[in-house]
């Protein structure tokens, strides 16, 4: 029946007689649903029972094997379609892969405007070198680690106002050379270590006990002789590249410790046959090899007769490779 009068609340019928409503799923069976639709309308449902019907009684089909490949396409099949061509993708990403030319075109200009904006500072800091070496008379200045030019130039501000009220003390550096390092002392290359992290009076302590200094780098020298001695004529060298970073109190108790054993185990070299030759001390190395470049890398704690049998098999071998430097 129509409904005439609408104020219950609920939606007027269409004109057609009907009215529309809104159906909640309460299970994911679809057909079970349908069912109970109809069955409340008094509807017949002998054609969704005989489809149903239908569609059980039809034996599954064996599911094809998909190939193990991907199907390459022609490209006119991508042309046709609209579809994307996946080998068109790779090679337009491998034509974006960064190239040097590219970087220096997407960073060029940029880098121009950095080196511009640095360059009162980088005049900054060569000033500041150049008054500091004369007015004390050093050598040179190294920096360990990659600091920013601002940086370098901060911690030649802290030196030159060190300089100003300790001048006599900061010229027992004449000749050596600063490096401004994680921390204070001298290097085994004889160098002037200032730890960054150390204030003035670090500095100015490590700056009066260089005399201190210089005389253990004249006992260092004399030790690396006595075992030059002992070893036929090696000389003992220390290359900053190849070994680690010590302090010289470091580097003078690893030759100590190796000259003793040396001096324990007395092995024999015939005097000056291996002149000409190096060698190295390495205290995380377990056993003696010959670098590329002709020079000897001796573990401090080397068995002494191993030592003497690896030395004289590869003397030749060391010789012919410091004639290729």
């Amino acid at each position: 029946e129509r409904d005439q009068n609408s104020s219950d609340g609920q939606e007027p019928f269409s004109t057609a007689g009907f009215r529309a409503v809104k159906f909640t799923l309460h299970t994911r069976d679809l057909l079970s649903t349908v069912l109970y639709i109809l069955n409340s309308c008094s509807l017949s449902i002998e054609h969704i029972q005989s489809l149903n019907t239908y569609v059980h009684s039809q034996p599954l089909k064996e599911a094809k094997r998909m190939p193990d490949r991907p199907i390459r396409w022609d490209k006119s099949y991508y042309s046709f379609t609209g579809f994307k061509d996946p080998d068109e993708d790779l090679e337009q990403v491998s034509r974006m892969e960064t190239t040097l030319t590219s970087w220096l075109d997407n960073n060029g200009k940029s880098a121009v405007k950095k080196l511009k904006n640095s360059l009162p500072l980088r005049k900054e800091l060569d000033r500041l070198k150049d008054e500091l070496s004369h007015q004390l008379q050093l050598s040179d200045y190294r920096w360990q680690r990659s600091w920013g030019i601002a940086h370098r130039c901060s911690q030649l501000h802290s030196l030159g106002r060190l300089a100003q009220q300790n001048l006599e003390t900061l010229k027992n550096a004449k000749g050596c050379t600063l490096v401004f390092t994680d921390r204070s002392g001298m290097s085994a290359g004889g160098h002037v270590m200032l730890g960054t992290m150390d204030v003035h009076h670090h500095w100015a302590k490590l700056f009066e006990r260089l005399p201190s200094y210089f005389d253990l780098q004249r006992r260092l020298v004399l030790l690396e002789d006595q075992i030059s001695h002992l070893l036929g004529g090696i000389r003992v060298v220390y290359l900053e590249e190849l070994q680690p970073a010590l302090t010289l109190e470091e580097y003078y108790s690893l030759l100590d410790v190796f000259y003793n054993r040396l001096l324990k185990n007395r092995i024999l070299f015939h005097p000056r046959s291996l002149r000409g030759l190096q060698m190295i001390l390495n205290s995380d190395r377990y056993a003696p090899s010959l670098h590329e470049l002709g020079h000897f890398n001796i573990p401090t704690l080397c068995d002494p007769a191993n030592l003497q049998w690896f030395i004289l098999t590869k003397a030749q071998q060391a010789r012919e490779n410091m004639k290729r430097k």
